[in-house]
């Protein structure tokens, strides 16, 4: 993860006979030119970055994605006909390999976590965008997350408010029938064993998949496997 990101070693004179690497290929949108025009400037200069085309908005974005297939798109949060959050999320529906930034004046909690479930990799912020957009750039061609410090804070203050007091997300209750669960027991098998009701056992995994952010029973079972409660 990049919080205070170093300007990048120099790439060097090309090594005879090894074909360098393609410029990554962007697609910009911002409904502002003025904008537009600033930050491909910023990208241009950089041999291995290349803006290929350019939306000024989220439809235009999602359309100019679908003929140009970049390898990366940067998305201002607040585009006219569909938001660069709701461009993202069709963004990763048709093109789940697509890399996505985010480039906004909104230093906002909401709009940050919005952007990372809708697909986001990375989430700048335009006052400093000449600072960190091209390693953010870099980052998301890697697939690492690159995150300002101030949504940093945001990450660990969302967790603690979601583990509470203890540290931790999910209750010693949950964590029993958690561990049932992914051994494959069923509700009443479970509620035998802990000597509680059957429609108690479903109300703690119900209560369980909401709290973990997973779907199914398989989820439950693969996150029981990477805390330590069962072995694989």
């Amino acid at each position: 993860m990049h919080v205070h990101p170093r300007d990048a070693a120099p790439t060097g004179p090309a090594v005879p006979g090894v074909p360098e690497a393609p410029a990554t290929r962007i697609l910009l949108a911002d409904d502002h030119a003025l904008v537009r025009r600033g930050v491909r400037l910023i990208l241009d200069g950089e041999p291995d970055l290349t803006v290929v085309a350019e939306a000024g908005d989220g439809v235009e974005a999602v359309a100019k994605a679908r003929i140009e297939r970049p390898d990366l798109v940067i998305l201002d949060v607040a585009m006219p006909r569909l938001t660069g959050v709701q461009a993202a999320r069709e963004l990763s529906r048709l093109q789940p390999d697509l890399r996505i930034l985010m480039l906004t004046m909104y230093d906002n909690e909401q709009y940050f976590f919005e952007a990372l479930k809708a697909g986001a990799v990375g989430y700048v912020l335009k006052s400093v965008a000449d600072r960190d957009l091209v390693e953010a750039c870099r980052s998301a061609m890697r697939d690492e997350p690159f995150l300002y410090p101030g949504a940093v804070n945001a990450l660990i203050r969302n967790y603690l408010d979601r583990a509470g007091p203890g540290g931790r997300i999910i209750t010693d209750r949950e964590e029993q029938i958690l561990k049932l669960v992914a051994e494959g027991h069923s509700s009443k098998e479970i509620a035998d064993l802990l000597v509680i009701s059957a429609k108690t056992v479903e109300r703690h995994r119900a209560n369980l998949l909401n709290k973990l952010g997973l779907r199914d029973r398989l989820a439950l079972t693969r996150y029981a496997i990477r805390a330590g409660l069962i072995q694989a």
